[in-house]
């Protein structure tokens, strides 16, 4: 335990560098907010030195399991040093509201309690970016690239943070290597974001904002409403390219920029589903769009569908109209595409594409048994048979994460909240997805909920981004025995 809290110290300290961003924002633009984030940046580095100096004795290598608690004690801590400057510079917001704010940004779900964005400080809305951007590829593997300079070990800490069941894939010998080609990729790409934003309209400032929201398939802006504000199928073309972009595995994109082809993309099963299932659901609910008569011109309903759908199935929540108003399958297809879209390594949420291929794979298998009881078929996966072990540990999620859902639902139940706006919130809390249905729909925000029912989706949230197991875990009594 002591070998781990001189880990999260270290971390903390780490963190308090990130408030450069904010201040020097705030600098720049004169709004005022410079002291809140230097007393922000005192705390968190402050706080962390202290536990790093007293614990230095105990530095060791980790042990797997205490990556699971690092991760955990990571998100949460970091998330309440994060909430420090939204807490001290946004008049009205409790502390409740400033947390789950900030969980939000961490975990790239996008979810917001906040009105009145267009005219919040630029240094509170870029903050709030930056916490998308830096919990996009996860704060722990970002971490994994510094470990070696406080004499730990990463590789226990990529296994527990790494979205999805295949960990063990590496892009290069050494896992600080790994992360670090990660980080390099995503920053690349985001600068690319930026730079075909601004070409399509957007300010500087703006540009930046969104460009860290899209990578991190976080879904914050810095306009109530949403990218509706800019009306531009310009600036919706170049994020919709970036959002599936963001939601393939990120090793793919090394890998294909190493090599200068497409190839691995063409070779990724989990990347020909995800075109595959967006393309057949833009198609279907531009059709529907249009034979309902919601938009007169198909391309007009073609615009919307492709934004929206794109935005909610990789799990980034930005949006453009009000899509409840839609014919009722299309807002509960793109709630249940939060679920499934994304792939393996991407930055977005929910169970991930391989899982749903194996678990398809795998049913397909017991149809045949049934016929042929005696035949002996692998479960292939991209040609490759994916071992009992892996199918076992995703029927396990699965159940998890489903009973999750139901447990958390019933108790915002419990709390008086209507059934749609329950479930939705849990689902796109869990799925890290942004905004649900009904009282948390896309013309809406979470800030209706009560500070309990705040913080049941905050805890989803974390759920959701360290994918069950890894925080499930930390209360089973064999975690806990020498």
């Amino acid at each position: 335990m002591l070998g781990v809290a001189h880990v999260l110290g270290s971390l903390l300290a780490f963190f308090g560098a990130a408030y450069l961003i904010p201040v020097l924002t705030s600098l720049i633009t004169l709004d005022g907010q410079v002291g809140i984030f230097l007393i922000a940046a005192a705390a968190s580095s402050g706080s962390g030195f202290l536990i790093s100096l007293a614990t230095r004795k105990h530095r060791r290598e980790l042990k797997p399991r205490d990556g699971f608690l690092l991760a955990t004690l990571s998100w949460v801590l970091m998330s309440l040093s994060a909430s420090i400057p939204l807490y001290m510079g946004i008049k009205g917001i409790s502390y409740t509201d400033a947390y789950f704010e900030s969980m939000s940004g961490l975990t790239t779900t996008g979810s917001t309690v906040l009105t009145g964005l267009d005219s919040l400080a630029p240094s509170l809305n870029i903050w709030r970016h930056t916490l998308h951007w830096m919990g996009g590829l996860g704060i722990i593997v970002l971490a994994v690239a510094i470990l070696p300079l406080l004499g730990v070990g990463g590789m226990q800490l990529y296994k527990a943070e790494t979205p999805g069941p295949v960990k063990d894939e590496k892009l290069t010998p050494r896992i600080t290597e790994t992360a670090k080609s990660l980080w390099v990729v995503y920053t690349v790409m985001t600068l690319i974001g930026i730079g075909a934003l601004r070409m399509a309209g957007m300010t500087w400032f703006d540009a930046i904002c969104h460009g860290m929201s899209a990578l991190s398939l976080g879904g914050f802006s810095t306009h109530d409403a949403s990218l509706g504000f800019y009306n531009s199928p310009a600036i919706e073309i170049v994020l919709s390219i970036l959002m599936v972009a963001a939601s393939l595995n990120f090793a793919r994109h090394f890998v294909a920029l190493r090599r200068l082809t497409l190839r691995p993309y063409k070779n990724d099963p989990e990347a020909r589903a995800i075109v595959g299932l967006l393309a057949i659901s833009v198609v279907v609910i531009t059709l529907l769009l249009y034979f309902e008569g919601i938009y007169s011109n198909f391309f007009t309903a073609l615009r919307h569908a492709s934004f929206n759908v794109i935005s909610m199935a990789t799990t980034t929540g930005f949006v453009t109209e009000n899509f409840e108003k839609w014919p009722v399958f299309a807002p509960i297809w793109m709630l249940f595409l939060t679920s499934i879209t994304c792939s393996t390594g991407s930055t977005g949420g929910g169970v991930k594409m391989f899982r749903t291929l194996l678990l398809a794979r795998k049913a397909g298998r017991e149809l045949k048994l049934l016929v042929h009881p005696s035949a002996i078929w692998p479960v292939r996966i991209g040609g490759k048979p994916v071992p009992e072990r892996i199918g076992d540990s995703v029927l396990a999620f699965i159940f998890l994460y489903f009973m999750t859902v139901v447990t958390l639902t019933f108790a915002m139940l419990l709390t008086g909240l209507d059934f749609d706006s329950s479930f939705s919130a849990i689902v796109a809390s869990i799925n890290n997805a942004g905004p649900g249905l009904a009282a948390v729909g896309p013309v809406h925000n979470f800030q209706s909920l009560s500070d309990l029912q705040t913080w049941i989706c905050t805890a989803a949230m974390l759920v959701g981004r360290l994918e069950i197991f890894s925080v499930l875990v930390l209360f089973t009594p064999a975690f806990w025995r020498k």
